[in-house]
């Protein structure tokens, strides 16, 4: 089979789209009826370098349906597989997408970009929110091969190579651009990718200049790895032969019979060494839309309260937030409670700090709230980051730094080490009204999210908060008015309100601009916020 690999030319002055655009075309032209398969780069509706929302989408109206057309026509008149990349509009904007086109021309399918960077989302303002649903990895079979996509950024996540090879895919089209890695390291991913998914990598890209050594790299890589071209940063077309049948077999361990790279490390795989993943990730506290609401303590009216089953609970039922309690106990580990003292929620007495944690665990922190919870053990932080890091963004109320086991800042270290441990710092921010913890966290630099809880005064509570440099408040009613809402977004600052249970009230309070509403009863209220979710 012989395949055709294209690498254009690239500007990052927009003004010379037009030139750069009819390049393109011509290197189209130039394709003729000896090639089984052709690949373009990435964007190649967007030719040059295009920095704002107004020029990417400008680009794509000129250049979009010229393209694909041409696209089109020349996989028909080479009776040639295509593939290229182009945007690709739905009713949320448009989407980064590579198009395969079979040998009459016409669109066997899709794929959408998994990885968008930064400025795609923020900037360009792509459409991403597939993105952050679960989906198989992209398969289209044409002539009985089975050809798997990735796109520029997704080359990096490599955590993704393993299910793409599951697919049993033959061949992984790279539509790519990359164009700040050198021509070494995009050789060696490249090489990396073949590797694991035991296919041919073919990537597209390019060139920054034909005398850059970064960018380009514009390749043909052999299931073992062999470097069959590297156009390194040569602007033009290459022709490689491979045959799409040769796999590469190793012994799966030493005297063990031959199977594919990833087949053997499928057999020894640990799924939960890794960083958390899955369908039940949620979308990190940054990008998470408002309002929302936040399971007060998890869902404390179906399941006794900072417990396993309440946070499963609201987490299960789709809760964006839970909140939850931690005090130090006197042994300096961290355990989940609202109270300071025992008597309320468990058959023990005293203060939960003057006990150790081997005390505390002892005692029974269910049958209070009902007899089918009798025998519950306290939870400590770190199971509920074991459990749930990611699954939901925590309103984490640090109740207290203080313990006889050492200092407040070495407190604080345990509470930021353990969030990070879980990779837990996108999806948490910590609320507290204490004064010294915000200033530990700004002595120390820490980058964690920060909420300004009531202190004795609650009325200054988001000149607390600007002080402190929080990203969040957390009012307390009724001790808030309209003017404190409207100051605390003035800067930039996100309000929560503790708390309400009560539809009509729930109402009022989105209609001031809270953003987040605590509530003991996350079904009620989530009612009304989802709903209010849907009108934006």
């Amino acid at each position: 089979m012989k395949v055709c690999i294209i690498q254009p030319g690239y500007s990052i002055d927009y003004s010379e789209s037009d030139a750069y655009f009819a390049k393109e075309l011509e290197f189209l032209d130039r394709c003729d009826d000896s090639m089984d398969l052709i690949v373009m780069p990435e964007s190649c509706d967007i030719p040059c370098l295009a920095s704002t929302k107004e020029q990417s989408d400008g680009s794509a109206e000129k250049y979009n349906r010229i393209f694909l057309e041409k696209a089109s026509e020349t996989a028909k008149r080479c009776h040639a597989m295509l593939f290229a990349n182009a945007r690709y509009k739905t009713e949320n904007g448009y989407r980064n997408t590579t198009y395969a086109f079979d040998r009459d021309g016409v669109c066997a399918g899709t794929y959408f970009k998994q990885h968008l960077v930064p400025s795609e989302v923020s900037k360009i303002k792509l459409d991403s929110d597939y993105s952050f649903e679960f989906s198989e990895p992209t398969v289209i079979e044409m002539e009985g091969i089975r050809f798997g996509f990735l796109v520029c950024y997704d080359f990096y996540f490599y955590e993704a190579f393993a299910n793409m090879a599951r697919q049993n895919i033959d061949v992984v089209i790279g539509c790519s651009h990359q164009r700040s890695d050198t021509h070494q390291a995009l050789q060696i991913m490249s090489q990396f990718l073949a590797y694991n998914t035991n296919a041919y990598v073919i990537r597209s890209s390019v060139s920054m200049d034909e005398n850059s050594d970064i960018g380009g790299a514009s390749m043909v890589v052999a299931p073992d790895g062999t470097i069959l071209e590297n156009m390194k940063s040569r602007i033009g077309i290459a022709v490689v032969d491979i045959d799409v049948t040769q796999k590469y077999y190793k012994p799966a361990g030493f005297g063990n019979p031959p199977s594919a790279h990833y087949e053997y490390i499928e057999k020894g795989r640990r799924p939960w060494k890794y960083r958390p993943g899955g369908s039940a990730i949620v979308r990190y506290d940054d990008i998470m839309q408002y309002p929302r609401v936040c399971a007060h303590r998890g869902f404390s009216t179906v399941a006794p309260e900072n417990s396993m089953p309440a946070f499963g609970a609201a987490v299960a039922m789709g809760a964006e937030e839970i909140e939850f309690d931690l005090w130090f106990t006197a042994d300096g580990e961290i355990v989940s409670c609202h109270d300071h003292t025992l008597d309320r929620v468990s058959d023990g007495t005293g203060l939960i700090f003057e006990h150790t944690l081997a005390e505390l665990q002892q005692l029974d922190f269910g049958y209070k709230f009902g007899e089918k919870f009798k025998g519950l053990k306290i939870v400590t932080f770190e199971e509920i980051l074991k459990k749930l890091a990611c699954h939901t963004v925590m309103n984490i109320h640090v109740k207290s730094l203080d313990t006889p086991a050492f200092s407040r800042e070495e407190a604080f270290c345990r509470i930021e080490n353990l969030i990070r441990k879980y990779d837990c710092e996108k999806h948490m921010y910590i609320m507290t009204e204490h004064l010294y913890f915000h200033e530990i966290a700004l002595e120390r630099g820490s980058t964690l999210c920060r909420c300004m809880g009531a202190g004795k005064d609650p009325w200054t509570i988001v000149d607390d908060a600007i002080a402190y440099k929080c990203q969040k408040v957390q009012l307390y009613k009724p001790y808030f008015n309209q003017e404190m809402i409207d100051k605390a977004h003035e800067h930039g600052i996100i309000c929560n309100v503790f708390w309400s249970d009560d539809p009509e009230e729930t109402e009022r309070f989105l209609d001031m601009g809270i953003d987040t509403i605590l509530t003991n009863d996350y079904n009620i209220v989530a009612q009304v916020v989802k709903k209010r979710q849907g009108w934006k």
